[in-house]
């Protein structure tokens, strides 16, 4: 397939000479299908243009020339012909419509045609966006993910990229200004396409095209320079092609020998990328030399080194380390006797094949059978169709990437990926693509958007039509959420026999609003406890703040939450409030008396230490006190810790760097108490671990991986997420601060995922 060749002719579009190149490589079956399918266009395309201007029968026949060149089998090559009939035209001549085109051409063209038609619609869609997110990088990469997705068989991503290809070369024959917009696409959405595909020889005439119409002036410039040393750049390439075929005739090494083309895109890509000047690039001038097998390969590498200096750092061996994408080639520069350095490239027939047209050069025939042509095992050919659906996990094409070197060495690494069948991609009114979980439904769809938008969901729209909430969405669909204007989610929806949920991060989202419903019921009922119990001793004035405080809480509604669960007894508020008759002269309750002792104690310094508690704590100079770990910092072994005398509720032990001990510490110093550490045994201390991290599939079930391995005890899990933001607290119980440093460390470790201790 030549770069340059944007020749039209004015002869018919389906002539015998177009029919000759368009049937190349097919068996006689499959030449007589296409042949059917020249018929089933001919009448309906007269006289019609595309969107672009250009006549659709010409236009057509060119396309199914391009998939010939990257031969495509005569399906694909006859499904092409057919898609681009208008939705207004019958499928065929005579008012014929979908069954007739079933019944003579098959189930596999009729299901290629509906495909691509489906494709169309969607860049109609995305055309048409007025979202202005939608045309940023993330969303570019979501509409090639959504592309392929879309398309059951591969063979209809090829269609489209022919078919925008001969777009491009129609705009720069007829010299018809080519819109910005049709050729930034081109650029964003279907050079990644081909370039992923492997299909190097689309991708650069693409890019060439596009770039010309995006900066004329600079490919202008480029072209200009190139045409320039032309004359002497073919004059060196051909001398070094004699030399070297001579070499390798006299050492019985067959071989082709040929001067390689460079691309205006490739070429402006890598002197902005590498900060060069035209002058300074040495590949300018390269050579390809094509052989039967690799060890010829390694043959001709040691000639070329024997009769060139090779330049150091620039040899690349991806015949014994190909690239994740399957390119396989040996890649040498070379200088000769004045200095002039040109590159190398060596390969076999095969490897050549696989370079030039990717993973196209696969598609000839899907299975031998009665109409013969080539033959392909089963096993080999869902082998590739099953590498190339891992195309849908590719990474983003950053900015810094060199395009051209990425492209002369054979693409960019793809790594592997999860199967495409777990993601599905969707759309909103506006265009812009979402990414969920297969068997997402429209609740699904609209937590995504905003958990305010889930909860208030209580209808959708798909293509327009009503469907129920737990409808399951497919690739390419646009989805509308009806929401009501206030309201809250169904416990329904958190039922997984039912089917209104698929995302995680959805029912996550679900259980938090519950959680938090039961949170403010807990706080009503608590408070309703406390506020009788302060109506019965008659001291309905206090401020609940700081009696919450008083009684070793933050804040009045941890005070309510605690009473509410039965964690809290209401007869601590009488003791600290001195209720009962005849005790406002002495103390509320024993344990006033030995909080007055231990602030004694600790006044006068008295050296003896004893072990005091089930906590394990060690108080100065008391024996047997009542002690506690306090629930804002939790504090494990071996944190410092520091005491704090209540009233009524003994010695409660703080971390040193608690906040709320700090606080009480600057209300109340009289009533503070040195702390340490005992035997603590074989104790279990509850911690709090604050997480952070993006929302992510399997997020939750990576975190709790790291607990099981440590063996740690997950006791409690709090969430709440905020824009793709995941806050997590998970209450786990250690014997020791090292416990706590292992899983912090175990977190940590995890992508995107921020821990520290609460």
């Amino acid at each position: 397939m030549a770069t340059t060749d944007l020749t039209q002719t004015d002869t018919p579009p389906f002539d015998a000479g177009w029919f000759a190149s368009a049937s190349a490589g097919l068996d006689e079956a499959g030449a007589s299908l296409l042949q059917r399918a020249v018929a089933w266009v001919r009448e309906p395309l007269a006289g019609l243009n595309a969107s672009t201007g250009e006549p659709l029968a010409e236009h057509s026949a060119s396309v199914v020339r391009i998939l010939a060149e990257l031969g495509t089998d005569a399906e694909t090559r006859a499904s092409a012909l057919i898609t681009v009939l208008p939705a207004d035209k019958p499928d065929g001549p005579a008012g014929t419509r979908q069954d007739p085109l079933r019944k003579a051409f098959g189930s596999e063209v009729v299901s290629l045609v509906q495909g691509t038609r489906a494709l169309l619609r969607l860049g109609q869609l995305t055309g048409q966006a007025a979202d202005s997110a939608a045309s940023g990088t993330d969303q570019k990469e979501m509409q090639r993910k959504m592309l392929l997705a879309m398309a059951a068989d591969l063979r209809i991503v090829l269609m489209r990229l022919a078919s925008r290809l001969q777009s491009l070369r129609w705009y720069a024959w007829a010299k018809v200004p080519c819109p910005v917009d049709f050729a930034r696409e081109t650029m964003e959405l279907y050079t990644p396409l081909a370039n992923r595909l492997g299909i190097w020889q689309v991708k650069w005439e693409m890019e060439d095209l596009a770039f010309r119409f995006l900066e004329p002036d600079t490919y202008k410039a480029i072209a200009r320079q190139l045409e320039e040393k032309r004359v002497e750049r073919e004059a060196f390439i051909r001398a070094a092609v004699e030399r070297l075929e001579h070499e390798l005739a006299g050492a019985g090494v067959p071989a082709q020998v040929t001067g390689r083309p460079k691309h205006i895109y490739s070429i402006w890509n890598k002197m902005r990328n590498k900060g060069v000047e035209f002058s300074q690039l040495f590949d300018l001038r390269a050579l390809r030399v094509i052989v039967d097998d690799e060890r010829a390969c390694y043959a001709v590498l040691a000639l070329a080194h024997s009769l060139w200096t090779p330049v150091s750092d620039e040899f690349d061996d991806y015949i014994s380390r190909p690239k994740p994408n399957g390119y396989r080639s040996l890649h040498t520069v070379v200088s000769d006797a004045q200095g002039r350095t040109f590159e190398i490239q060596i390969r076999t027939h095969e490897m050549h094949q696989f370079a030039e047209y990717g993973m196209a050069a696969h598609w000839r025939y899907k299975e031998a059978g009665p109409r013969g042509g080539q033959v392909a095992a089963a096993g080999r050919y869902d082998q590739k169709i099953a590498w190339m659906r891992q195309l849908l996990a590719w990474d983003k094409d950053g900015a810094g990437q060199d395009q051209a070197d990425d492209r002369d060495r054979g693409g960019g690494g793809d790594r592997a990926a999860p199967e495409p069948s777990e993601r599905i991609y969707v759309m909103t009114p506006q265009a812009r693509v979402i990414e969920l979980p297969a068997g997402a439904t429209p609740v699904d769809f609209a937590y995504y958007l905003h958990t305010d938008l889930g909860h208030r969901c209580r209808g959708a729209r798909v293509d327009g039509h009503m469907v129920p909430l737990l409808t399951r969405l497919a690739t390419g669909q646009t989805v509308e959420i009806i929401a009501a204007k206030s309201g809250g989610p169904s416990r329904d929806w958190l039922n997984p026999q039912l089917g209104f949920l698929a995302s995680p991060r959805s029912r996550a989202k679900v259980r938090a609003w519950f959680n938090a419903i039961e949170l403010q019921q807990r706080i009503a009922q608590g408070q309703t406890l406390v506020e009788k119990e302060l109506q019965r001793l008659g001291k309905t004035a206090i401020n609940m703040e700081q009696l919450a405080q008083q009684l070793d809480f933050a804040k009045a509604d941890d005070l309510y939450v605690a009473v509410a669960k039965e964690e809290f007894s209401l007869r601590q508020i009488d003791y600290l409030l001195g209720a009962g008759k005849g005790r406002q002269a002495e103390p509320a309750h024993p344990d006033d008396v030995a909080a007055e002792t231990l602030s004694r104690t600790y006044a006068s310094r008295v050296d003896s230490v004893d072990k005091t508690g089930k906590s394990g704590v060690l108080v100065v100079g008391v024996d047997s006190l009542l002690t506690q770990l306090a629930r804002c910092c939790r504090p494990a072994p071996p944190d410092p810790i520091v005491g704090f005398v209540t009233r009524g509720r003994g010695v409660s032990i703080h971390r040193h760097d608690c906040a709320s001990y700090a606080a009480l510490a600057a209300r109340h110093p009289e009533r503070l108490i040195e702390v340490d550490w005992g035997d603590t045994g074989e104790a279990l201390y509850p911690v709090d671990i604050s997480i952070h991290a993006q929302e992510r599939v399997n997020l939750l079930r990576d975190l709790s991986e790291v607990f099981a391995k440590l063996r740690l005890n997950v006791i409690s899990i709090n969430t709440h997420s905020r824009r793709s933001l995941a806050h997590m607290v998970f209450t786990i119980e250690v014997k020791s601060g090292e416990q706590i440093s292992r899983a912090l460390a175990g977190l940590n470790e995890l992508p995107g995922v921020s821990a520290s201790r609460h």
